[in-house]
């Protein structure tokens, strides 16, 4: 069985680490790369930072703080947020991303995949499938949640892979931040359907949602959000309970 991952997942707004509620409500949390340097203490295998201004304002990403929070963890560090072209990609990667994730951009232009990879490598390239369920599926929402498409989730997660989309940040937006656990039929059905590893993301408010994610759900990973900010669940706990339902994780 292969080894399954915790990865801490921070939200940005005008410089600061919120905790929120589908983008309504939000509480000041802490600097961002003071969060990180304790994440990565803590043993999270990785880290997700989205710049939620960038995406909802349409500004550019805040190298900067990339590069601030790159010098303090020694893990994986995984961005998104104001992406619009492939000199943002390359820029990230320079400032310490190891990763970029991207949403909007792909629903119009799928290859974008294949036209960055000579320049960053298809292992710094996730495709974030954020999806409302309608009727008996699933479609992509764009721009942070704000605007619905009518493309199949699923059909387009395989087209993004199919172009060379290394990894798959996977969010189900009726579930996130509600903390009512992880949309368990959307992501088994899209891990069967892909040969990437999927990450889980929206939802999760306990121990015991994290490990049905990876169990049912069949993800690889799965991104503490809310649940993993100082105040609640850390991510040590939430690794050892995962491994206490025998499912492999790194301690």
């Amino acid at each position: 069985m292969l080894t399954r991952s915790i990865i801490a997942g921070l939200e940005v707004l005008d410089g600061r680490v919120v905790n929120k509620t589908k983008f309504d409500k939000v509480a000041d949390v802490g600097d961002p790369a003071e969060l990180s340097a304790i994440y990565s203490g803590e043993g999270a295998d990785e880290l997700v930072l989205l710049d939620v201004s960038a995406s909802k304002e349409k500004l550019p990403p805040f190298f900067g703080m990339i590069e601030r929070v790159a010098k303090r963890v020694a893990i994986p560090l995984s961005v998104g947020g104001g992406i619009l072209t492939i000199d943002d990609i390359i820029r990230l990667v320079s400032s310490g991303a190891d990763k970029v994730f991207l949403n909007s951009m792909f629903v119009e232009d799928p290859l974008l995949f294949a036209r960055a990879a000579p320049w960053v490598g298809p292992q710094a390239l996730v495709a974030a499938v954020r999806a409302r369920r309608q009727g008996e599926g699933w479609v992509v929402d764009v721009k942070s949640g704000t605007e619905q498409t009518e493309v199949d989730a699923i059909e387009w997660a395989k087209t993004v892979t199919d172009c060379g989309a290394g990894e798959l940040l996977v969010t189900s937006l009726d579930r996130e931040g509600t903390k009512n656990g992880f949309d368990l039929d959307f992501l088994r059905e899209l891990t069967w359907r892909v040969n990437v590893p999927v990450i889980a993301s929206g939802g999760t408010g306990t121990k015991e949602e994290m490990a049905d994610a990876l169990k049912i759900g069949e993800a690889d990973a799965v991104l503490a959000a809310s649940a993993s900010h100082p105040s609640e669940l850390s991510i040590r706990e939430l690794k050892q309970f995962v491994a206490s339902k025998g499912l492999p994780v790194r301690l």
